[in-house]
C-alpha cells in the first residue's frame, strides 16, 4: 500500500505542479505576430555581437538604469545609431535633456524606427523599434518639446553615436 500512495501522492504532485507552469505561462496580452526586419542574426550571433547589457535591452526589450549611459550627455554635432546593425536613427539636432537620464529626441530620421504597442507594465505605451533589425531602443510619450510634443526616450546602451555632421 506504501507504494500506491507513493505514486499516487506523486502523480498528484506532477499534475499540479505542470498545471500550474501552465497557467502561469499565460498572459492576457495579444501575442504578438511574428515581424520580419531586413536585418537579422540568429541569437547566437545576437549574443556575440553585443555586450550582455546591450543584449539585454536590444533584443530582450530591458531597460538600462536611468543617468548611466554616457551618451545622455553627449551634446556634439552627430548620429545616433541603432547598437544592433548601425543604420542611423536620430540626429543631433533633435536631441533634448529632458532630466530623465535616457538620451531623448523630440524626432527620429526619416523610415529610421517603428512603433508597436507594448503592455509589458500593465499599461499602453509605445515601443520604438528599429525598422531594420527590430532592435527595441526605448519608448516614445507625448510630453517632449515644440515642434512635436514628442519624447523619443532611447536607451543608450541600444545606440551609438559618431561626430560629425548632424542629418537633418
Amino acid at each position: 500500500m506504501k507504494h500506491a500512495a507513493n505514486r499516487r501522492d506523486f502523480l498528484t504532485i506532477a499534475g499540479t505542479g505542470t498545471a500550474g507552469l501552465a497557467l502561469f505561462g499565460c498572459s492576457s496580452a495579444p501575442a504578438r505576430a511574428a515581424e520580419k526586419f531586413p536585418y537579422t542574426l540568429t541569437d547566437a550571433q545576437w549574443h556575440r555581437k553585443l555586450s550582455p547589457a546591450a543584449y539585454d535591452v536590444l533584443r530582450k526589450e530591458g531597460t538600462e538604469r536611468a543617468f548611466t549611459s554616457p551618451l545622455n550627455d553627449e551634446h556634439r554635432a552627430g548620429v545616433f545609431a541603432c547598437g544592433g546593425c548601425g543604420r542611423p536613427a536620430f540626429s543631433s539636432r533633435t536631441k533634448f535633456d529632458s532630466g530623465t537620464g535616457w538620451p531623448s529626441f523630440w524626432q527620429p530620421l526619416p523610415d529610421a524606427v517603428a512603433s508597436r504597442t507594448d503592455t509589458s507594465l500593465g499599461m499602453d505605451r509605445d515601443e520604438i523599434h528599429c525598422r531594420r533589425c527590430g532592435s527595441h531602443l526605448g519608448h516614445v510619450f507625448d510630453d517632449g518639446p515644440k515642434p512635436t510634443g514628442k519624447r523619443y526616450c532611447m536607451n543608450g546602451v541600444a545606440l551609438t553615436f559618431t561626430a560629425g555632421k548632424a542629418q537633418a
